[in-house]
C-alpha cells in the first residue's frame, strides 16, 4: 500500500525541527527514523507510530487508533492512527511526541 504524500508531508514538517530524523521507505509505507530506530511512519494515509508495549496499550484506548498488524498478528508496540485521530497540527505533534519519547529510552544501535 503506497503512501499518502500528504501526510508524509505533514510528519516531515513536523519532525523537521528534531536533529537526527532520516527517512526509509518500509512496509510499502514511509519511515522516519532517529538514530536508526523507526519513530514512526505513514502507510496509506494512516499514522504509525512507534510506542511501546506500554504507550500502545495507553493509546488503544483512544478513539482512532488501533493495532498495527501488518502481517496479520497484531505487533504490541506500534499502533495506527486513522487521520481523523491527527487532524489538527497539536493532535499530530501529541502522537509524534509520544513516539519520540518512547524510541530516546532505546539503546543506541
Amino acid at each position: 500500500m503506497p503512501y499518502d504524500d500528504v501526510t508524509a508531508e505533514r510528519v516531515r514538517v513536523a519532525l523537521a525541527p528534531r536533529p537526527g530524523i532520516t527517512e526509509r521507505k518500509m512496509f510499502g509505507g514511509l519511515a522516519f527514523l532517529l538514530r536508526g530506530h523507526m519513530v514512526c511512519g505513514v502507510l496509506g494515509r494512516d499514522l504509525v507510530l512507534r510506542l511501546g508495549d506500554d504507550g500502545a496499550a495507553r493509546a488503544l484506548a483512544r478513539k482512532h487508533a488501533r493495532p498495527m498488524d501488518f502481517t496479520g498478528r497484531p505487533l504490541r508496540s506500534m499502533v495506527y492512527v486513522a487521520p481523523a485521530g491527527f487532524k489538527t497540527e497539536g493532535m499530530l505533534r501529541r502522537w509524534l511526541e509520544a513516539a519520540l519519547d518512547h524510541v530516546e529510552t532505546l539503546p543506541p544501535k
